[in-house]
């Protein structure tokens, strides 16, 4: 599926992003992190990459390999992408499908790029998020993804970007980064970002631009 390209400019965002940590959290979240993902383990969760997907039963391109995100990952991000890029998301179902499929597993393309250490944070926040006890009682989400509507994901997340508590801020400063970089960074959604791509001439004349 060509939307799930990871452009040149997409590994300079990713770059840019993996010079700092996500999740500022103190030695007091980053504990509670480490111990929602442990104990997310024990419960159930799925803690290995999801890989290629059977394109039966799922919107995901069969022939990509996820090498980050997990079958519980994927369903989080198919629920919120909707509440953090709605109205850029085409609305015809068919391409509104592709476009989430497509931003998805750049996404993992994304943090797949990143060091161990981010990754790490990200996969602790993404653990607190899937897990069912926190994702009641920490995110005040009563649902299970794949069953939040819009309205419920929107909620969710501005009540995080709000919050007065370092863990749920940054939590959500995290989320809009590498959704924005996987959905604005890809070149048919240039435009909603008001970015006109690359010069013609530089298109010309660098081949990354050709290969991307």
């Amino acid at each position: 599926m060509k939307s799930s390209t990871f452009t040149s400019a997409d590994r300079s965002n990713a770059t840019d992003l993996d010079r700092r940590s996500f999740l500022k959290t103190g030695l007091g979240g980053a504990l509670f992190l480490g111990t929602v993902s442990v104990t997310a383990g024990l419960g159930g969760c799925a803690t290995q990459p999801a890989g290629r997907l059977d394109a039966v039963g799922t919107r995901m391109d069969a022939s990509y390999e996820f090498q980050f995100l997990t079958r519980d990952d994927i369903v989080l991000f198919e629920a919120l992408l909707p509440a953090m890029v709605g109205p850029g998301l085409p609305e015809q179902p068919q391409a509104r499908k592709r476009a989430i499929a497509g931003t998805i597993e750049r996404i993992d393309a994304g943090i797949h790029n990143f060091g161990p250490a981010n990754q790490k944070e990200l996969r602790r926040l993404f653990d607190l998020l899937n897990f069912a006890p926190t994702r009641v009682t920490v995110a005040r989400v009563w649902s299970s993804w794949p069953n939040v509507t819009t309205a419920e994901a929107d909620a969710f997340l501005e009540r995080w970007r709000t919050s007065g508590i370092g863990l749920f801020n940054n939590g959500y400063i995290a989320l809009t980064k590498i959704t924005n970089v996987a959905f604005y960074g890809y070149p048919d959604f240039w435009h909603l970002s008001g970015y006109p791509g690359p010069p013609r001439y530089a298109v010309n004349a660098l081949p990354q631009f050709k290969n991307a």
